[in-house]
Order: C-alpha cells, then structure tokens, then sequence
C-alpha cells in the first residue's frame, strides 16, 4: 500500500467517529471564545501592552484538546480491536503507526492555525487600538506558529496512546504532564527552574513566546534559554523520541 492510500485510510478511520470533529470544533471555539473575553477586559492602561503574543492567552486550552482527540484516535483503536485488523491488513506496523500520527498532527495542526488566527482577527476587531499589526518576525510566529506546537503536541499524545493504550490513562497522563507537572517543576528549590527550561511543552511555549508579554501583564514573560527555533527543534525531537519509541514497542506488543 503506498504512502497517499495509506493517509487516505487513516483520515477516514478517523472522521469515523462524531469525536475529532467535536474536538476540532471545540478546540477552534473555545480558544477564540476565552481570547476574545481577555480582549474584552482590556482597558486604556493596558492598550500599549496588548501584543499579537497577548491574543493567544488561550492557545493552550485548545492544543489540550487536540491532544485528547490524538490519545482518543489511538486507543479507540485498541478498545474496538480494530488495530488488529489494521495490522492483518498491513503487517509493516511502522508505516500503518506513522500515516496515523501524521494524519492527527495534519489535523491538530490545522486546528491550531485556525483557533490562532482567529483569536487575532478577533482581538484586532475588539481592541482596534493596540499594537496588534504584525509587523517582525516574532509576530508572526507567535500566530503561525501555533500550528506546529498543535501538530507536534498532538504526535506526542500519539506516542502516548501507543504506549498506555487505554484512554483514561493515557488522556490522565496527557493532562496531568501538561497541566500539573510542568508547573510544579519550577517550584523544586535549587534545580526547578533550570529543569524547567528544558520541559517539552516548555519548549513550544519558548518558540511560541520567546520573552513577549503573555496575556496584559507584561511581567509574565518567557525567557527561553536557547533561541525560539531550537526551542520547536528540541521540542520536536523529543515528540519524534516518543513516537519512536511507541513505535517500537507497539511492533512487539500483541494488538
């Protein structure tokens, strides 16, 4: 089976189900949806410091979901058992494994780049004043870039769901890593702040933010230690690691 069959077959096996296209309608909506009530909040005080970087206050919460939809995509498979028809159907795993990951990371991908641009043509609509336009490069990948934090996001919960192979674990995981462990780290005395640098999601935060004001207060800064095109190279290094690494296991382990 050649690579464009092999992506065909994952796309339909995955708008299948009612549950991409809730997530992908979720993650756009409530995305747009909390960027637009911060940009509702603004005041004249704090015009000058409402950036391109401010209007994706809420990227996070989408690419969550997006992740969800990745784990779900997966270990769906193995609830129904229809990952061992996939596997009789095309005996090379690595190649059924890989056509799936960059299927959802196609989609997360493009859920992210929708749910950003938005909630910046949202923000230029209801603060008209601030110093939306995107003028240096910084601007623009704050926007266009969350497209691929989505996208390498979405192969790591793949990865993920390989290796839990059950939905509640792994989306517990997911949740747990993005949204408790890699905001306590920095609170470990000594070390947390140094480890926290080097976090994955850190690292797409980096790429995204590299030391731009997040939200109004422009006291909350991201100080990446490495420059932002490292920061999405190690990010998706440690995404391809992961994949890796299912990929393997998932070769040996029964379906």
């Amino acid at each position: 089976m050649n690579t464009l069959a092999l992506l065909r077959a994952e796309r339909i096996k995955l708008f299948s189900t009612r549950s991409p296209w809730w997530c992908l309608v979720l993650a756009v909506v409530v995305t747009m949806g909390l960027s637009a009530l911060v940009a509702g909040t603004v005041t004249e005080d704090d015009i000058a410091t409402f950036t391109p970087a401010s209007t994706q206050f809420a990227g996070k919460f989408g690419s969550i979901i997006m992740m969800v939809m990745a784990v779900v995509a997966v270990t769906a498979e193995y609830r129904y058992g229809t990952i061992r028809v996939t596997f009789l159907a095309l005996p090379r795993r690595t190649d059924a494994l890989l056509a799936k990951a960059a299927v959802v990371a196609l989609l997360a991908g493009l859920a992210g780049e929708v749910a950003a641009i938005g909630c910046w043509m949202l923000s230029v609509a209801l603060v008209p004043g601030a110093p939306l336009a995107l003028h240096y490069g910084r601007d623009f990948r704050v926007v266009i870039g969350s497209g691929l934090v989505y996208a390498i996001g979405a192969v790591i919960a793949v990865a993920v769901g390989l290796l839990v192979r059950h939905s509640a674990g792994a989306i517990a995981t997911v949740m747990i890593w993005t949204l408790l462990f890699e905001n306590l780290v920095p609170v470990i005395p000594r070390i947390g702040p140094s480890v926290q640098d080097w976090l994955p999601f850190a690292a797409g935060s980096d790429f995204l933010y590299d030391g731009q004001p997040l939200g109004i207060d422009p006291a909350r800064q991201v100080r990446p230690p490495v420059g932002p095109w490292v920061s999405l190279a190690y990010f998706a290094a440690v995404a391809a690691v992961l994949l890796a690494l299912a990929v393997v296991l998932a070769r040996r382990r029964d379906a």
